[in-house]
């Protein structure tokens, strides 16, 4: 995997809104970033599979990340 496919992949679940990344069930969110990546950057058959398990190891970190864009700041 490259560091432009993880910073493009990085960059799409900063961009997204929170409450998406929060709400959908796992398999949903990860065929979503796959086919969000695939569409912007047309991405092979084995750099899908790779992101694919990337994504899925790195699920628990993506929610929380969305989850604190939700939390109301505390000052």
């Amino acid at each position: 995997m490259t560091p432009v496919m993880l910073r493009q992949l990085w960059s799409l679940i900063e961009t997204t809104q929170a409450t998406l990344l929060v709400n959908l069930d796992d398999a949903t969110l990860v065929q979503w970033l796959l086919k969000q990546l695939k569409t912007n950057s047309g991405l092979n058959g084995k750099e899908a599979d790779l992101l694919n398990e990337y994504i899925e190891s790195r699920l628990s970190l993506i929610r929380d990340l969305a989850e604190q864009r939700l939390a109301p700041e505390v000052l």
